[in-house]
């Protein structure tokens, strides 16, 4: 029994220091355990704040409900003209021309 007696007195006597310890270092700023550092969490809104965002959310959704079935907030783009075919046939015989003469320089032949 004397010896669990005095292994009791002892943990006592760690939990003490240990308690001394972690004021200490309290006291000089740091802390113990696992808690979040203050400088990383970001302010919270008030009831207030939250109910004036939630309105106007509410309004910019209105809005939008509104205004189904036009497009908003679209830039329009410059209607694309066509070739004319007339100009498709210059281009695709002036490629035709392009590939002939690199075929002939590939097998040798004059162009």
């Amino acid at each position: 029994m004397d010896v669990l007696q005095t292994l009791k007195s002892e943990r006592d006597r760690a939990q003490n220091e240990l308690n001394k310890l972690n004021a200490a270092i309290k006291a000089l700023g740091g802390s113990t355990g696992r808690q979040p550092s203050t400088a990383s969490k970001r302010p919270t809104l008030g009831p207030a704040a939250r109910a004036r965002i939630a309105a106007a959310q509410r309004a910019r959704w209105a809005k939008v409900r509104a205004n189904k079935g036009q497009k908003q907030n679209v830039v329009s783009m410059r209607k694309r003209k066509t070739m004319s075919a007339a100009a498709r046939r210059k281009i695709a015989a002036a490629q035709r021309a392009r590939w002939a003469k690199i075929k002939a320089k590939k097998s040798g032949k004059p162009a």
